[in-house]
């Protein structure tokens, strides 16, 4: 299994997940690693890290994900890996539950969205973000 963090996604990812058939509310994994220091298009705020940079994005984001009906499920930070081996561990996991795959186009396509976007392209060094679905237990 091959393990690769992104922080932008390609056109063609966006297209096939968001073009994928309707099938209701669904998590969205979220598995964080920022960069040691914030990273600013512009060069502002290099005194900040890079987790106090998606910081700023953390508590932005919360309007867009209550405007689109969604809701934070938790966040932790990630302490230690019990089985299994990655090179390098995540920083935080963060679980969003949106109501459809609608919902989550609606809000990463809002301009609200885009604006607050710069602080978590400045704090991100990369991420996973995984779709899962309740196996209804």
């Amino acid at each position: 299994m091959i393990v690769t963090n992104k922080v932008d996604i390609s056109p063609e990812q966006m297209a096939a997940f968001f073009d994928a058939p309707e099938d209701g509310p669904f998590i969205m994994v979220n598995l964080l690693k920022f960069k040691d220091k914030a990273e600013y298009a512009d060069g502002s705020d290099a005194n900040l890290s890079g987790r106090e940079a998606y910081m700023r994005y953390g508590v932005a984001v919360q309007k867009c994900i209550t405007d689109v009906g969604a809701r934070s499920v938790s966040s932790a930070r990630v302490t230690g890996l019990m089985m299994g081996e990655v090179e390098d561990l995540w920083d935080i996991v963060a679980l969003v539950e949106y109501p459809s795959l609608a919902a989550m186009e609606k809000m990463v396509t809002s301009p609200e969205y885009q604006e607050i976007s710069v602080h978590r392209k400045a704090g991100l060094a990369g991420q996973l973000n995984i779709k899962a679905k309740s196996t209804g237990g």
